[in-house]
């Protein structure tokens, strides 16, 4: 079949076009492609950044953030690749909260993690109602003192651990009488200026007290001085046991009071198992650990896009007592055995 010269010349040109046309649709794709890999490099290069609001002081608080930051690592994320810490301490002085939670406001963080009492977590939520907040270590039930709705639906920005202290209370003194047995008059010091330290020692306690034919005497230390003038007064009255709600003055003089203690063959109790390992008999509280590390787990889903509001706040599932037999002998103390057994740490 003879085709003619002008049909040929057509023919040609209508394959050189399609051939251009494949090629501009392979171009295209292959732009595209590239835009998309461009994308996908720079969400997986997002640095999320944190917020770590402290009530205490970076030795302090050190292993606590630590559990947080392995339990993070578990998760995926490592500091310097994929998130960024900012850490502020405010060393008990909950006045310099605000201007730690502006620097965050300024950093433009993603996400908030408050350490420490109900007042830091009020400042943080009175600074933004937007950006989450997760809170660890709060000692009054979180809904009384109107950080959020309710456990299952925290509604607004804050979700997290509370570990339910004061509420806690009179467990604590009921083990301490079995530790110490031949306890009659127990004496308590406590910052007023903590809310759950207030309802601790003022509600929970003297009702517990009563329950178990103690008589209670407290006194309130509200900075470091306070503190050899309310031992001077237990001296005095001959307590038989010493009881120490937590909080960050406690915790700034853990050392000092575990000491007084000890020197004076007065049993004492704690919520922190820091204290027992310090010179204090004994402790019983929520794992504070295991409080710690379910902050990652917090972090990670508000991260990947859920809303504090609907994040359930946690509470404790974890107790340890932590017994110091060493402290025990040391003032003339014997520890039931059936006690001993129950401990989940024995400071030998």
């Amino acid at each position: 079949m003879k085709i003619s010269g002008s049909y040929s010349r057509n023919l040609k040109s209508a394959i050189e076009n399609r051939k251009w046309a494949w090629a501009g649709l392979s171009a295209i794709a292959f732009v595209l492609a590239l835009c998309g890999a461009a994308a996908d490099a720079q969400q997986a290069k997002k640095v999320f950044r944190i917020g770590y609001l402290s009530a205490i002081d970076p030795a302090l608080e050190s292993a606590r953030s630590e559990a947080i930051r392995q339990a993070l690592r578990d998760l995926g994320y490592v500091e310097g690749q994929n998130i960024a810490i900012e850490y502020r301490y405010t060393d008990r002085k909950v006045e310099r909260a605000p201007e730690a939670v502006a620097d965050f406001l300024r950093l433009k963080v993603d996400l908030i993690v408050v350490t420490g009492g109900d007042r830091w977590i009020q400042a943080a939520k009175n600074a933004t109602r937007t950006i989450p907040i997760v809170m660890v270590g709060q000692g009054v039930d979180p809904v009384h003192a109107g950080l959020i709705e309710s456990l299952a639906r925290p509604g607004g920005n804050i979700t997290g651990v509370t570990n339910l202290f004061s509420e806690t209370g009179g467990k604590r003194l009921e083990v301490f009488k079995e530790v110490v047995g031949k306890l009659g008059r127990i004496a308590v010091i406590y910052d007023p200026a903590i809310p759950s330290n207030l309802v601790e020692t003022k509600e929970v306690l003297p009702a517990a007290a009563r329950a178990l034919g103690l008589t209670m005497r407290s006194r309130e230390v509200r900075d470091s001085d306070d503190f050899d003038k309310a031992f001077a007064a237990l001296v005095k009255e001959r307590s038989d046991g010493l009881y120490v709600p937590p909080g960050p003055l406690m915790n700034a003089n853990q050392k000092k009071i575990a000491s007084f203690a000890l020197q004076n063959r007065l049993p004492s109790t704690y919520v922190r198992r820091e204290f027992v390992e310090l010179g204090g008999l004994m402790s019983y509280g929520a794992d504070i650990q295991d409080s710690y590390r379910r902050v990652a787990v917090y972090v990670d889903k508000i991260l990947k896009g859920a809303k504090p509001a609907e994040l359930p706040v946690e509470q404790p599932t974890k107790f340890e007592l932590v017994i110091n037999l060493k402290t025990a002998k040391q003032i003339g103390l014997t520890i039931p055995p059936n006690v001993l057994a129950r401990a989940d740490k024995v400071i030998k």
